[in-house]
């Protein structure tokens, strides 16, 4: 890997979303000093209940994002439900009841493609496991404002429709298994 160390980092997942997060927020080294903004498909209607289910297996604060929040290096942030998790500017995120994307509220293209206008070439998105074709825009985005977009191999995901569509619609800079993703991740140190 010669990626160099990313300004943000933004993630997205759906069907079957939960397991691999677990393993991939594990893998971030305690001194990894970039935000994290996480949108994982959650019923509109619920209380997530992520931040408390990760909080105990990542190595770094973890939150729900609330309107106006700051982004905070080695902070992870999730959406919360019934709300678009937007990139700003480099200092806060926004909250966003616009539509839903492909049914989503919230949805992992608005994340994308906002962080991507705001980090540039200093954006690593990652795209999980899912069974729509949300991210397939964000991940355009991020490609052509310059960033990085590792996509978990299809063939390993448990759900393989969300990373083949951002492939076949934008490509990716690197296919990745999760233990790949997580060797990937723990090298950032510094």
């Amino acid at each position: 890997m010669s990626m160099p160390f990313p300004h943000a980092v933004v993630i997205g997942a759906s069907a079957g979303g939960v397991q691999a997060l677990r393993d991939v927020l594990a893998c971030f080294p305690a001194r990894f000093h970039a935000p994290v903004l996480v949108v994982q498909h959650i019923p509109r209607d619920r209380p997530s209940g992520l931040p408390a289910l990760f909080d105990s297996s990542c190595a770094l604060p973890v939150a729900e994002a609330e309107d106006k929040e700051p982004l905070c290096p080695g902070v992870v942030l999730f959406a919360p439900p019934d709300y678009h998790l937007l990139v700003e500017d480099r200092a806060t995120v926004s909250l966003s009841r616009d539509e839903p994307v492909l049914y989503s509220r919230p949805a992992i293209d608005p994340l994308f493609e906002s962080a991507a206008e705001v980090f540039g070439d200093g954006l690593l998105a990652i795209l999980l496991t899912g069974a729509s074709s949300d991210g397939s825009a964000g991940v355009a985005a991020v490609r052509r404002e310059g960033g990085t977009v590792w996509v978990q191999d299809p063939a390993e995901a448990v759900a393989p429709v969300m990373p083949a569509s951002a492939i076949a619609h934008a490509g990716a800079d690197a296919i990745v298994t999760l233990r790949d993703l997580c060797r990937r991740l723990g090298s950032f140190t510094s």
